[in-house]
C-alpha cells in the first residue's frame, strides 16, 4: 500500500497536545537529551548498528551487555529520531543510523511462518542467542508478542519519520503477522493475545495450535494479556495492520467485575457494564486516596505511559484515556510524596539498587493482588474486597523506596512542572547522573544508585523528551491516517468515570 506521506506529516501537526510551558524551559531538557543519547549510542554494537541490552555506568564498551531483544532495538530507532528532533544529530546521520538498523533486523533469523522475531539475538554476530553469556544455560527460542509489538511500533513510526526508508520499515511490519498470538477463544465476546510462542515444544505449560490453519505447529503461553497494561501495544499495532479484530480491544479488562467470582484482585471497584461493538465491557474503576482511575496490572508508570509516547490515546480516547493518564501520574505522586513519604515518586521496573532487575510500582494502582511495590522490603497493601475478601490494616510505615528517572520523563507530559522538579531533587540529593544521564535507579532511604544505563528505560527517556523538544512529532509519525483510521473510533467510544485529586 502507498504509504501517504505528506499526509502523515500533515496528521503530526493535528495531534499535537497543548503542553503547559516547563519551568526550566527547553535548555533543561535538551542537555537531559544530549547526554541520555550519549548512554543510547554507547551501547550501540559498531560492527552491526544495534544495541546492546544495556551497559555499565562507565560507558565502557567492554561493559556492554552481549545479548539484545526486539524491544532494545525499537528504542533505538525512536531514540535516534528523537536524538534528530532534540537537534542532537543531523538528518544524513539519522538516516544511516536508521539505514543500519534495518539492515541488521533484515538479516535477523525469525520464525518463518509468522514472521515473528525471536526474543534474544547478540547484538555483535546477529545470532540467536542460545546460551546466556554470564552462566551457559540454555536459552529456548521464543517469539514474545510485546517486544514484537514493540519492534513493529517502532517501524510504523519509522515509515513516517524517515522517508528515505519507508519502504523497507513498511515491509517488514507487514511481514510479521501478529495474529498468530491472538486467542479467539480466551474470552466469550472477543479473544486476548497470548504472551507468546515457542516453535518447539517446551518444558512446563504450552498450549498446542495450527497456526492459522496452515499446518504449521506452534505452542503458545498457557496465559494471555487481558489488561490494559503495556501489551496493548501489540494490540494497537495488530489491529491498525488489519490482523486483529477492532473489537479485541474492548476484550481487555479495564478492571474485573465487583463480583466474588474476582476477589482475588486488588480491590472491589466501582463501575458498570457498557457494550461497544457487540462486547459488553467492565468500565471499572480503583480509589486510590480520593482518586478514581483505571489501574495497571502492576502499578508502574512504565505500563501505563509507554504506550503514548508513541500513540495518541489522550486525543483519541480523550473521554478515558485522557482523563485516565494524569490522575495516574497523580497517583504515584501521591504515593512517594504524601502516604510513603520517601519525598520522590516514580516507581517502574528497572535494575535493583540492591543487584539484578526488579519491578517496582503503587501496589494500590495495580490489579495484581501481588502487585509491584515501591520499596525494597516488598511493602504491600490490601485493602480487601467489599462483601467477599477482608482487607488489612494500611501499612504503618514504608522502607527502602526505588524511584527510576526514566517514570518522571514518562510523566513530563501531563505534570511537566512536577517531574523536572522531582528529576532535580534527585540529580541534587544523590549521586544519580553520569556521562549518559541519570543512572537506572535509586533507593531514597540508603541512597544506592542502580550505576547502570539500560536500552529500555533510557530510550523511554528519549521519546519522552524527543516528543517534548518537538510538539509531538514522534506521535504524528505513528499516527498515520491508516493508524488513525483504525484505532481512533476504537479508542475513543469509552467514557471512564476517573476522578482526579482534589488538589493537584
Amino acid at each position: 500500500m502507498r504509504l501517504r506521506l505528506a499526509a502523515a506529516a500533515a496528521a503530526a501537526l493535528l495531534l499535537v497536545v497543548p503542553q503547559p510551558a516547563l519551568a526550566d524551559g527547553d535548555r533543561v531538557l535538551t542537555d537531559y537529551a544530549r547526554d541520555t543519547w550519549r548512554s543510547m549510542t554507547a551501547m550501540v554494537d559498531p560492527a552491526t548498528g544495534v544495541p546492546a541490552d544495556k551497559i555499565e555506568g562507565s560507558l565502557d564498551p567492554r561493559t556492554r551487555a552481549k545479548v539484545t531483544s526486539p524491544t532494545n532495538i525499537a528504542t533505538y530507532l525512536w531514540s535516534t529520531v528523537a536524538a534528530r528532533e532534540s537537534r542532537l544529530i543531523s538528518r544524513g546521520e539519522t538516516l544511516t543510523r536508521v539505514s543500519r538498523v534495518l539492515s541488521a533486523v533484515e538479516r535477523l533469523e525469525r520464525h518463518a511462518p509468522t514472521g515473528q522475531f525471536y526474543n534474544w539475538y547478540d547484538p555483535n554476530t546477529l545470532k540467536i542467542v542460545t546460551t546466556w553469556p554470564e552462566d551457559g544455560n540454555p536459552v529456548r527460542r521464543f517469539a514474545s508478542s510485546v517486544d514484537n509489538g514493540w519492534l513493529g511500533a517502532a517501524l510504523m513510526m519509522i515509515r513516517g519519520a524517515v522517508p528515505q526508508v519507508a519502504a523497507r520499515a513498511d515491509r517488514l511490519v507487514r511481514s510479521m503477522d501478529f495474529s498468530a498470538y491472538y486467542d479467539p477463544a480466551a474470552k466469550p465476546d472477543t479473544g486476548l493475545l497470548r504472551g507468546g510462542f515457542w516453535p518447539d515444544r517446551p518444558e512446563g505449560c504450552s498450549a498446542e495450535s495450527d497456526y492459522n490453519g496452515s499446518g504449521t505447529t506452534v505452542y503458545s503461553t498457557c496465559h494471555h494479556y487481558g489488561a490494559l497494561t503495556e501489551t496493548r501495544i501489540t494490540s494497537y499495532v495488530g489491529i491498525a495492520l488489519g490482523q486483529i479484530p477492532k473489537e479485541h480491544y474492548f476484550g481487555m479488562w479495564r478492571t474485573f467485575p465487583d463480583s466474588c467470582d474476582y476477589a482475588w484482585a486488588e480491590q472491589k471497584p466501582v463501575g458498570t457494564w457498557e457494550t461497544h461493538s457487540g462486547v459488553r465491557v467492565f468500565e471499572g474503576t480503583y480509589g486510590y486516596r480520593g482518586m478514581r482511575l483505571v489501574p495497571t496490572w502492576g502499578g508502574s508508570m512504565f505500563e501505563a505511559l509507554m504506550v503514548p509516547q508513541l500513540v495518541p490515546e489522550d486525543t483519541w480516547g480523550a473521554r478515558s484515556w485522557g482523563r485516565n493518564h494524569p490522575v495516574y501520574v497523580a497517583a504515584q505522586r501521591e504515593h512517594g510524596l504524601n502516604d510513603a513519604k520517601y519525598g520522590y515518586w516514580g516507581f517502574s521496573p528497572s535494575n535493583d539498587p540492591a543487584g539484578g532487575y526488579r519491578e517496582y510500582g503503587v501496589d494500590a494502582i495495580g490489579m495484581d493482588t501481588d502487585g509491584y511495590t515501591s520499596d525494597q522490603e516488598r511493602t504491600s497493601v490490601d485493602p480487601g474486597f467489599e462483601g467477599c475478601r477482608d482487607g488489612k490494616p494500611e501499612p504503618s510505615a514504608y522502607g527502602d523506596g526505588v524511584v527510576t528517572p526514566h517514570a518522571s520523563f514518562l510523566a513530563l507530559r501531563y505534570a511537566p512542572d512536577a517531574a523536572l522538579a522531582n528529576l532535580a531533587k534527585i540529580r541534587k540529593d544523590f549521586a544519580s547522573y553520569g556521562r549518559g544521564g541519570f543512572y537506572d535507579a535509586v533507593a531514597v532511604r540508603s541512597g544506592k544508585v542502580a550505576e547502570q544505563y539500560l536500552a529500555l528505560d533510557q530510550g523511554m527517556i528519549m521519546i519522552a523528551l524527543g516528543n517534548a523538544l518537538s510538539r509531538d512529532a514522534l506521535r504524528g509519525y505513528f499516527a498515520t491516517p491508516e493508524v488513525e483510521a483504525a484505532l481512533a473510533p476504537v479508542l475513543g467510544a469509552e467514557d471512564w468515570a476517573v476522578v482526579p485529586p482534589a488538589v493537584n
